[in-house]
């Protein structure tokens, strides 16, 4: 039996197709933004983008690796329970 990873973990439970690509803040910025549009309203669509900007923006000055990496799973973990969260409710 293999051994899963952060990364395969990571994989089976993605939003959306390319999570797995993911490794650059740039790149989970606009992953999170693509997300944003898969949902149902705009104005849940707005407050969510508002959210990812609001982040971004906090977490700006990040220069530990480890730490960054730490924040690209845990945005896309929260991002699959967003989705998640506004699919039950359809």
């Amino acid at each position: 039996m293999r051994k899963r990873t952060e990364r395969t973990e990571v994989l089976l439970m993605a939003p959306l197709p390319g999570a797995e690509l993911v490794q650059r803040p740039l790149q989970l910025y606009r992953y999170l933004l693509r997300c944003c549009r898969q949902l149902p309203t705009k104005g849940i669509q707005e407050h969510y983008r508002h959210a990812v900007r609001q982040s971004f923006r906090v977490h700006s000055d990040e220069d530990n690796p480890e730490r960054i990496q730490q924040i690209i799973k845990r945005a896309i973990e929260d991002a699959d329970w967003i989705m998640n969260k506004y699919k039950k409710q359809n």
